[in-house]
């Protein structure tokens, strides 16, 4: 079996249980904390099909995108332990009437869709020989464990500020929730482009860029920002304030930190 099909159908047996135990749930938020760990069985088996060796230049990719899934799983079923079904699934919920039968392709179907798609990269990589290490691999894990360090320093923060009575209403603002409103979703973004970098190294052809692309559009256009930020400004009345100053996505200096244009400069 080829790579893509074998690829194909690991997803394909994760995604198919995961439906009939949201059906008898009846909570389909239970594949948000899948989509990380579908990515690790996806790189494992790519490397199994490859046929490649126990050495630093073969397991280097998969063990990377394990370190990157298996935080974000572990991470999302913890947050989500015990809460009621996450808002945007109930919304598709009232717009079909045999959620429980659709929901295998809007939702689980959709989702193995796009995890193929987006690990592209590693699994072309694991389907060549492993060449030596280079700058490629120096660049795209240094990318990879920065985007997982940022990621998961901006979920311990708005965890600790969550569970803060005094925060209720509030806006997180300080720590790297202060350089920009979703460094989560940046810390995503570049550990994808990390490890498409790291493919690059290990073999991927270029194309497979098509992975980290998709990955980017969904974060900024698709079911990141734009479906985080709807209704917020209404929820937390200081969330206007906060999108003034504060840059949405990529990391910067909050306009309150910039001194003005026009400032004079300081006396010696």
């Amino acid at each position: 079996m080829g790579v893509f099909a074998a690829s194909a159908a690991a997803i394909g047996a994760l995604m198919l249980p995961l439906w009939v135990a949201s059906a008898l749930k009846r909570d389909v938020s239970i594949v948000d904390a899948f989509w990380g760990p579908g990515f690790v069985l996806v790189g494992w088996v790519a490397w199994g099909v490859s046929g490649r060796p126990l050495t630093l230049e073969a397991l280097l990719l998969p063990a990377a995108v394990s370190l990157w899934g298996l935080r974000l799983g572990a991470y999302l079923a913890w947050r989500n332990w015990g809460e009621p079904e996450d808002a945007r699934y109930v919304a598709i919920r009232k717009h079909w009437p045999a959620f429980w039968l659709t929901s295998l392709g809007v939702v689980f179907g959709l989702q193995g869709a796009l995890m193929w798609v987006v690990s592209l990269p590693v699994q072309l990589a694991a389907s060549e020989a492993p060449p030596a290490l280079g700058w490629l691999d120096a660049l795209g894990l240094a990318g990879a464990l920065l985007g997982v360090a940022w990621e998961t320093t901006a979920d311990l923060q708005l965890a600790r500020f969550k569970a803060d009575p005094a925060s209720a209403g509030q806006v997180l603002d300080t720590g790297v929730w202060r350089y920009s409103r979703h460094p989560n979703y940046f810390g995503d973004f570049l550990t994808w482009w990390g490890l498409y970098a790291l493919a690059l190294g290990r073999g991927a052809p270029a194309w497979t860029a098509v992975g980290p692309v998709v990955m980017s559009v969904l974060l900024l256009k698709v079911s990141g920002v734009p479906l985080l930020e709807q209704g917020m400004q209404e929820r937390r009345p200081r969330y206007a304030d906060y999108v003034a100053r504060t840059s949405s996505f990529f990391p910067w200096f909050p306009k309150d930190l910039e001194p003005p244009a026009d400032a004079a400069p300081p006396r010696a």
